[in-house]
């Protein structure tokens, strides 16, 4: 069958499964089977499917169908125009996370230090470190695979100005002796509340419930974040959290709280508050 046919026939279905970006999904999925960008599939649409692809397309699409991710499915997302492989033991580098890195860039200079707390990919520390080869940047994660995952990252991309560490937010800095200072301190860690109907739908049924769930309605570990982030931030440096649409305003009230000043939140493309941020 023809590719645009196959593909017109893919974007129904999975727009009759509820996927909210059919054929979006369909045409990643079939780039994907044949190791093409989606501006050759727009060119050469009309030809015919070859050997196994029709085969393999549609087997992944059924996949798609029943609400497995489609970067789950390719292994690969892209964050920051950087494709990074993707895992089910992480979470899905998404768009309104780029946030996060914009307000970093936004004060960073040319030289400094920026730690990356529960890394992940590797998205936002290596989004940061391929936009500003004079900083030494840090990502830590608990999950050993996400270190290798995100270090594997890091390898392909040739970023060489990144490290990753396993611990538990800040205790591998301690096992080195403590010391550490950053300029930077940004963080997505988990957020949503235990009991939040999002988790029962969409991608993030397929990801990590570790990577997403904290208690006291999802603030839990942003309010430890806040306190315990001092310490490892220099002078007159930022602390940075990506944090739920309609947490803004705790987060902010746990900024001040804590002495930080400059308090202030960023907006998402969405146009919801999705990043606060305070300096020491």
């Amino acid at each position: 069958m023809r590719l645009d046919l196959l593909l017109a026939r893919a974007a129904q279905r999975l727009l009759d499964a509820g996927s909210p970006s059919a054929r979006l999904d369909a045409e990643v999925l079939m780039c994907h089977v044949l190791e093409v960008d989606r501006t050759w599939l727009y060119t050469w649409g009309d030809r015919e499917a070859e050997g196994d692809a029709e085969a393999r397309f549609e087997a992944l699409v059924a996949e798609r169908e029943a609400g497995r991710p489609v970067a789950h499915l390719t292994g690969e997302r892209e964050f920051w125009g950087l494709r990074l492989a993707t895992s089910p033991t992480t979470l899905i580098p998404r768009p309104d996370t780029e946030t996060l890195v914009e307000a970093a860039l936004a004060v960073a200079g040319e030289s400094g230090r920026l730690l990356d707390l529960g890394t992940g990919t590797g998205a936002v520390a290596l989004a940061f470190a391929s936009e500003r080869p004079g900083w030494a940047v840090t990502g830590v994660d608990l999950r050993p695979e996400a270190v290798t995952l995100a270090t594997g990252n890091a390898e392909r991309l040739g970023i060489t100005n990144v490290r990753f560490l396993v611990s538990d937010w800040f205790t591998a800095l301690d096992e080195e002796g403590g010391a550490a200072r950053f300029a930077l301190i940004v963080s997505n860690p988990p957020y949503v509340a235990d009991d939040d109907p999002h988790l029962a739908r969409g991608d993030v049924r397929f990801e990590p419930r570790s990577a997403l769930v904290a208690a006291d309605d999802g603030l839990a570990d942003l309010r430890h974040l806040v306190v315990a982030a001092r310490v490892y931030l220099a002078s007159d440096g930022w602390l940075m959290l990506e944090h739920g649409a309609g947490q803004g305003a705790a987060v902010r009230e746990a900024l001040a709280a804590a002495g930080y000043r400059d308090v202030s939140s960023r907006r998402d493309l969405g146009g919801h508050e999705r990043i606060s941020l305070g300096r020491r």
